[in-house]
C-alpha cells in the first residue's frame, strides 16, 4: 500500500451536527472560546479541533498561525508534534504482537533485554553514588505498559533519580541516539520505586518500542509503519519531517517570565528532519491523520476493512489496571503527566474514566484518552460514540486546561 496524507474530505465537515445528536450552535462556542481566550490574546499561535460522532465528523475549525515569526495562517494539513500522544501507537502495536502470543503481560522485562536482570531500587545518595536494594520483584510487561515500573523522566525534578537521567542524557535525542543506548543507559542506574509499587510518568513507552523491536526483529519505525500507519492511509505521520512535509510544519513555542510565546522548534529549521532516536514518545502528525487512528479506535480496533487490533484486546487496554480498580490519585507520583488524577484509572497505554464526579468534567465513565507535551489532546468515548482531537503547539501542556474546558463545551452540545 502507498502511503498517502489524508484527504482533506477525510476530516472537513461531512455532517450536520444536528444529525448525530450535537447541537451546532453550542458547537460553534469552541471555536468562540478558543479563538477569544487564546487566539487572539496571543496565549496560542493557533489550533485545530475535531469533533467526530457515530463515526462522521461534525465539527472541525482551524484557526491562528503555525508559524508567528513568518506569519504563516495554520492550515488543514498541518503536521504537529504530537509527542506522547505517540504512547497509545506504541502501546497498540506492542499489544498486537501479544494477540500473536510473542509475549504474556507477566513476562519478566530481562527476558528481552538481559542487561536489566539486576536492577536495583534508589534507596539513599545521588548520582553517581548511589545506595540501593534489589526489587522486591522483577519488572515485568505490563509494569511498562502501565507506568508502574520504576522508570522516571528527566524533567519531572521530583528526586535524585530523574537527576541522574538529565546528567546521563537519557533519551535525549542527540545524533546517532538509539533506542537501544537509552536501555544500556537505564541498565545502570537505580529505579525511582519497586516495580508496581506505585505509578509515575516514564520513559516506559520508549522502552516498549525497544521490545516491539527485540520481539518483532524489525525497527521500531517500520513496524509502525506496517502495523498501523500503512494500513490506516496515515501518510503524514512518522518520526522525521519529510522534506514534502516541511512547508506544512508548525513551529513550536512556550510561555516565557513575561507570558509571551517563545519560538523553541523552528518548524522549517527543525531537528525533526534528522532523528535517530525513534521514541515511543515522538511521532508528528495531523489531525486528519490521528483521526483515522481514534476512528479504529472508536470501531473497536478496525478501520474500512483492517483490522489493526481485536476488539477484546482493545477493551483490555483501555480498562483500569491499577491495582485494586483504584484511581490515579490514590497511586501516582511524580510531578507531571498528561492527565488529573481524580476519578481517573489507567490502562495498558491509556488513560480511562472511571468517575466522571470526581474528576470534574463529564466526558462518560470508560472514556480513554493521553496528550502531548505540546498541548495536543485527544479521547474516545465509548459510550456517546464521540471523537474529540486538538492540536495546537504550545509546550507545556500543563500551561492551560484544554482537555477540562473542551470536555466542558462539547458535551453541553449533546442533545
Amino acid at each position: 500500500m502507498t502511503l498517502r496524507p489524508a484527504k482533506k474530505e477525510d476530516y472537513m465537515e461531512t455532517v450536520t451536527p444536528e444529525s448525530v445528536g450535537l447541537n451546532s450552535t453550542q458547537l460553534e462556542r469552541i471555536g468562540q472560546h478558543l479563538d477569544d481566550r487564546y487566539v487572539s490574546p496571543g496565549k496560542i499561535p493557533g489550533y485545530q479541533v475535531l469533533v467526530a460522532r457515530d463515526n462522521q465528523l461534525c465539527y472541525h475549525r482551524t484557526s491562528g498561525l503555525r508559524d508567528l515569526e513568518r506569519q504563516t495562517p495554520l492550515t488543514d494539513d498541518t503536521v504537529f508534534r504530537i509527542y506522547s500522544m505517540t504512547k497509545p501507537v506504541t502501546s497498540l502495536a506492542l499489544m498486537t504482537l501479544y494477540e500473536k502470543g510473542k509475549f504474556a503481560l507477566e513476562d519478566p522485562v530481562h527476558r528481552f533485554i538481559p542487561q536489566w536482570r539486576d536492577m536495583r531500587v534508589w534507596k539513599a545518595g545521588a548520582w553517581p553514588l548511589f545506595d540501593t536494594v534489589p526489587c522486591a520483584r522483577p519488572m515485568t510487561v505490563r509494569d511498562l505498559l502501565t507506568h508502574t515500573s520504576g522508570l522516571t523522566y528527566d524533567f519531572l525534578r521530583a528526586s535524585n533519580i530523574d537527576r541522574a537521567y538529565r546528567k546521563q542524557g537519557v533519551a535525549r535525542p542527540e545524533p546517532g541516539y538509539t533506542l537501544e543506548d537509552m536501555v544500556n543507559q537505564l541498565a545502570a542506574l537505580p529505579l525511582e520505586f519497586s516495580p508496581g509499587e506505585k505509578w509515575n510518568y516514564s520513559v516506559a513507552t520508549d522502552v516498549l518500542g525497544y521490545l516491539v523491536e527485540v520481539i518483532s526483529g524489525k525497527p521500531f519505525d517500520r513496524f509502525l509503519q506496517d502495523t498501523i500507519f500503512e494500513p490506516l492511509g496515515m501518510g503524514d505521520t512518522g518520526f522525521i519531517i519529510r522534506q514534502d512535509q516541511e512547508a506544512r510544519f508548525a513551529s513550536c513555542y512556550q510561555r516565557n517570565t513575561s507570558k509571551a510565546l517563545e519560538l523553541t522548534d523552528d518548524g522549517q529549521a527543525s531537528a525533526y528532519r534528522d532523528r535517530s532516536f525513534h521514541s515511543g514518545g515522538g511521532l508528528v502528525s495531523t489531525t486528519a491523520d490521528y483521526f483515522r487512528f481514534c476512528q479504529m479506535l472508536a470501531n473497536g480496533g478496525t478501520l474500512d476493512g483492517e483490522r489493526i487490533i481485536g476488539s477484546r484486546t482493545l477493551e483490555f487496554m483501555t480498562a483500569n489496571h491499577l491495582p485494586g480498580a483504584v484511581d490515579m490519585s490514590e497511586f501516582a507520583v511524580g510531578s507531571f503527566s498528561e492527565t488529573a488524577y481524580e476519578g481517573v484509572g489507567f490502562g495498558l497505554g491509556f488513560a480511562t474514566k472511571v468517575d466522571p464526579i470526581a474528576n470534574g468534567y463529564p466526558a462518560s465513565e470508560g472514556s480513554f484518552y493521553w496528550g502531548g507535551l505540546a498541548s495536543t489532546l485527544f479521547w474516545v468515548d465509548p459510550v456517546e460514540d464521540l471523537i474529540v482531537i486538538f492540536m495546537t503547539q504550545l509546550i507545556p501542556s500543563s500551561t492551560f486546561n484544554f482537555r477540562g474546558q473542551l470536555e466542558s463545551l462539547v458535551y453541553g452540545a449533546l442533545e
